[in-house]
């Protein structure tokens, strides 16, 4: 028996796929949405979240199951699957997930980036055993102990902010000759008596034994001096990848891996669009992120309705 299609699948339960959901659910769509690890996204690293929509301050962790609640509500299903494929065939979208193949008529992308990595020796093997990318999720686990935060953006010196007042000692590690970040984290973060912050250095290795990490080795960008230190705790926080591989051979993307979308936020492929920080031009903002669950949704709805159209003209 054939699967009956889903009006729109939306890929991702992050702020905007969740937006998109309650959106395109709202309007009577029969919606899905496949996510692979739980509602969110990289918003449920984020500590204190001020001025969303409808909440003067909420944790990250908590506004996930606040979005899924209200696409659930409206009417949109969440499956927590990963999609390794997707495939538009027959005028029909099929996704390959670890759950079984899901059949959709639209499909708005929304499953974000993820957090690059070093790619150094040993940052794998204690990744969870001292190696993190979130200083709100395991932060308190350091407490009283030393640690380094490697990064010179917003999110290194946020996630800095959190660790400070729970360490012994805090190490910012960056390659540039300045912090990109605020100026106003960056001079919060310099009135920390337990803050040290090496700019123009690069951590080359992490070192540990069967309890974990130990430490981390360091080169002198300019100098190629080594120096190594010894910490609990290394934070990561280098920029972000787009999720986009399952994508990539059905729609065009940039040299970065980011979808091409227009100003509906519509790719070159037939009823696939894309919303958040996965697209080309996206800021990464919250605000955005709602803005374009919002705005892809309604594409996606008319497009569908474009093809209604066009299929009762031909039937007629």
């Amino acid at each position: 028996m054939a699967q009956a299609a889903q009006d729109i699948v939306i890929i991702g339960a992050g702020t905007a796929g969740l937006t998109a959901a309650r959106v395109a659910a709202a309007a009577g769509a029969a919606v899905l949405v496949i996510e692979r690890l739980g509602p969110g996204g990289q918003v449920s690293t984020i500590d204190r979240i001020t001025n969303f929509p409808g909440h003067d301050e909420i944790a990250g962790y908590e506004l996930g199951p606040t979005l899924q609640e209200a696409a659930e509500e409206a009417g949109a299903s969440l499956r927590l699957a990963e999609v390794q494929r997707v495939d538009h065939r027959s005028g029909l979208w099929h996704l390959d997930t670890s759950d079984g193949p899901v059949v959709a008529r639209s499909v708005i992308a929304a499953c974000g980036s993820s957090r690059r990595t070093l790619g150094i020796p040993g940052e794998a093997e204690f990744a969870g055993r001292g190696v993190s990318h979130c200083a709100s999720c395991d932060g308190a686990f350091f407490r009283g102990q030393t640690v380094v935060v490697v990064g010179g953006g917003d999110s290194a010196l946020d996630e800095a902010l959190v660790l400070a007042p729970l360490v012994d000692r805090l190490l910012v590690v960056h390659r540039g000759t300045t912090l990109g970040a605020t100026q106003g984290q960056a001079a919060v973060l310099a009135t920390r008596p337990n803050v040290e912050i090496l700019l123009q250095h690069e951590i080359t290795g992490v070192v540990g034994g069967a309890h974990g990490m130990a430490g981390v080795t360091l080169r002198q960008r300019q100098s190629g001096a080594l120096d190594a230190r010894s910490a609990a705790g290394l934070f990561v926080y280098v920029g972000l990848s787009p999720n986009t591989d399952a994508l990539a051979d059905v729609a065009a993307c940039d040299a970065a891996g980011r979808l091409i979308v227009n100003e509906a936020l519509a790719t070159d492929a037939p009823g696939l669009f894309a919303a958040g920080d996965l697209r080309t031009g996206s800021q990464r903002t919250l605000d955005e992120a709602v803005r374009d669950g919002e705005r892809a949704a309604k594409a996606a709805l008319a497009w569908l309705q474009t093809e209604e159209t066009a299929g009762s003209q031909e039937d007629a």
